[in-house]
């Protein structure tokens, strides 16, 4: 691989995790996008984006990302995984026959905090359910931004005997311990029969065009400090202020930086623009 060579998972990497309890993780990323419309519509992760849409009364305040917060479920690699897999975002041509399917979200640590520079190593079936074992069609590699952000460009896979749909990756932060685990797709029948199946695993997808559209954050064991949650100890102004109710494209700076304003919301103690890549970005 380019930049970056995973370590073989250990027998911690493949123990199935006790079932957690919602992980403040969720609720924050879930309050973060409760203005946007639903990802999924009728199955699927319940977030609190959805209990808005529905008009079942204003969210509660996230609670400050303090303590900590549940990991990603690690899976079994299964018998396709191939090292050396190119570094690309996209998996995919014009030509590729398949449904279309864009996979984004962040990378985070137990704080809560994104990881910059986190590899993401995914491998896939194809539409008919057959993975390539010659060459590298549907495996590529990359690396998550400054924000901890990443997306990947692929298609759906197909269906084989024994397994439900399913997406595998391997996910590092720099220096780290490899995770390895797999992401499925809400409303699929074999998902009750496949027995490696996790809900918590779930991706959020939407119908989009021909297309469709997951969205999911993987919560990596990397010990992180959190962020200050009080007054800001960066130099320069700041016009930031929480409790103000904030627009898409409204412009503020923060300890002398400039953001603008990613997704409307009412701001809170802890939301402050350094800490929430998907609220704001700067500039």
């Amino acid at each position: 691989m380019d930049n970056a060579t995973p370590h073989e998972p250990d027998a911690s990497d493949e123990a199935s995790g006790d079932r957690r309890r919602i992980s403040r993780k969720g609720l924050l990323k879930a309050a973060l996008v409760a203005s946007a419309a639903p990802l999924l519509a009728g199955g699927g992760v319940a977030l609190a984006r959805d209990a808005a849409s529905t008009g079942n009364g204003p969210l509660a305040p996230t609670p400050e990302c303090d303590d900590g917060d549940d990991t990603t479920p690690p899976q079994m690699e299964g018998p396709y995984f191939k090292p050396n897999s190119p570094r690309r975002t996209s998996l995919v041509t014009p030509s590729t026959p398949g449904v279309p399917l864009t996979v984004s979200g962040y990378v985070f640590g137990r704080a809560c905090r994104p990881i910059s520079g986190a590899l993401l190593d995914f491998w896939q079936a194809d539409t008919n359910g057959a993975y390539d074992m010659a060459q590298f069609a549907f495996r590529g590699h990359q690396f998550t931004g400054t924000d901890g952000s990443f997306s990947l460009t692929t298609i759906v896979p197909g269906l084989y005997p024994g397994r439900t749909r399913h997406i595998h990756v391997k996910a590092q932060a720099p220096g780290g311990r490899i995770l390895t685990t797999q992401l499925y797709f809400p409303n699929e029948p074999r998902n009750n029969t496949d027995a490696l199946f996790d809900p918590e695993l779930l991706m959020n997808v939407r119908n989009v065009g021909n297309g469709r559209q997951g969205t999911f954050d993987f919560v990596l064991d990397v010990a992180q400090t959190p962020n200050p949650t009080g007054t800001p100890t960066e130099p320069g102004s700041t016009t930031w202020a929480a409790g103000t109710s904030y627009r898409a494209g409204d412009r503020v700076t923060y300890g002398g930086v400039a953001y603008r304003c990613l997704q409307a919301h009412q701001a809170v103690s802890g939301w402050e623009p350094p800490n929430v890549p998907a609220l704001w970005e700067r500039g």
